[in-house]
């Protein structure tokens, strides 16, 4: 073999932790993973109680949801929900768009779509109940 056919190796020792330093983010997911866990916790018995006192109000006339939503423990349960259920619901839309969008242009634009729209959704919710409650 001739001179200016010879590549020349380094052969550098590193461990798998050192390979991967530098590479991401490390740990930046834990906090997005506990939130999403917790509001999925809270949304359990927040949704059971909805489902009751809806259940319970079957057949009642405007007068006596306006008097039950009118309490203090139903409008805050109520906000507490709404507000858990839109930022689960974002978490994981989130999630999913970062997963499964190509592009970053188009994987950007449809988060921003997205969280706008939810956005929107809770304001509207959250004016409806404090509407009907106070």
């Amino acid at each position: 073999m001739s001179e200016t056919n010879k590549t020349v190796q380094v052969h550098i020792m590193r461990s798998q932790l050192g390979r991967a330093r530098g590479l991401g983010a490390s740990k930046s997911g834990a906090a997005h993973w506990w939130v999403q866990r917790v509001t999925g916790v809270a949304l359990i018995p927040l949704s059971l109680w909805f489902v009751y006192a809806a259940l319970r109000l079957v057949g009642a006339s405007h007068e006596e949801l306006l008097a039950w939503i009118g309490g203090p423990i139903p409008v805050v349960l109520l906000i507490a929900l709404v507000l858990a259920n839109f930022y689960h619901l974002a978490l994981g839309l989130q999630v999913v768009i970062e997963d499964y969008v190509p592009g970053d242009t188009a994987r950007m634009a449809t988060l921003l779509v997205i969280k706008g729209v939810i956005v929107l959704l809770t304001l509207a919710c959250l004016i409806s109940i404090l509407k009907l409650g106070l």
